[in-house]
């Protein structure tokens, strides 16, 4: 009697012990201990769940989303400027103007490079650096006089401006140079006409163009206001 209780004890004890040890049940140990071992490699090899304590995050969170759609894709600066001269046979500062105001247009009318949805306006005197900005706008946008979808309307130079229209919606948004890149970039010399169109391209759109505010037609004479 005395040594079956003494054995009894020895097991109890044993079993408390496993216990205090990290042991586990009988008939899951194995599982439990190849999960666990499964996790601490897991862990080891860096493959944590998104959100961990780590700041982990699967490679499409991390990057944030990509462009967006029907917007003009980001150029190197001598890619754009030979895009302009590739139309205009040089990229001086007012073709230049012309381009940063297509693509200005395109990303406001939500519309992509090519697009035959887009009619371009552009309101000009006969005069070179003025109508230079159509060739500007053609280079950025696609339109071309072949297309039918660039046009020149004859104008004074206080009223140059191009109007960009989205002919399936009439949505509209109409440029011109403004009076600081006027004053700045008249009558630039020939041989400079290159180290301006370069500087044009990495101003501010402010110090190139703005936008014209819509027009309110005015009512007929003799109608109430």
């Amino acid at each position: 009697m005395r040594k079956t209780v003494s054995h009894a004890a020895l097991i109890f004890l044993a079993a408390v012990s496993s216990i205090h040890c990290g042991g586990a049940p009988a008939g899951g140990g194995a599982h439990h201990r190849a999960g666990r071992a499964q996790g601490a490699m897991g862990h080891e090899h860096g493959h944590r769940p998104a959100g961990d304590e780590h700041g982990h995050r699967p490679a499409r969170d991390a990057h944030g989303p990509g462009p967006a759609p029907d917007r003009p894709a980001p150029q190197a600066p001598d890619e754009e400027l030979r895009a302009v001269a590739a139309i205009h046979g040089g990229a001086g500062p007012w073709a230049v103007a012309g381009y940063r105001m297509g693509r200005y247009a395109l990303a406001k009318l939500g519309l992509p490079a090519r697009s035959f949805d887009l009619e371009v306006v552009h309101h000009s005197p006969r005069n070179v650096q003025f109508s230079c900005i159509a060739d500007g706008a053609a280079a950025a946008t696609g339109a071309s006089l072949g297309k039918l979808n660039l046009s020149l309307v004859e104008a004074s130079e206080a009223g140059v401006e191009t109007t960009y229209r989205r002919r399936s919606t009439g949505q509209a948004v109409t440029l011109r140079p403004s009076a600081a890149f006027r004053a700045r970039y008249r009558d630039v010399p020939r041989e400079g006409l290159e180290a301006a169109g370069r500087e044009v391209l990495s101003l501010p759109d402010a110090e190139v163009f703005e936008e014209v505010p819509a027009r309110v037609a005015s009512p007929p004479a003799g109608s109430p206001e």
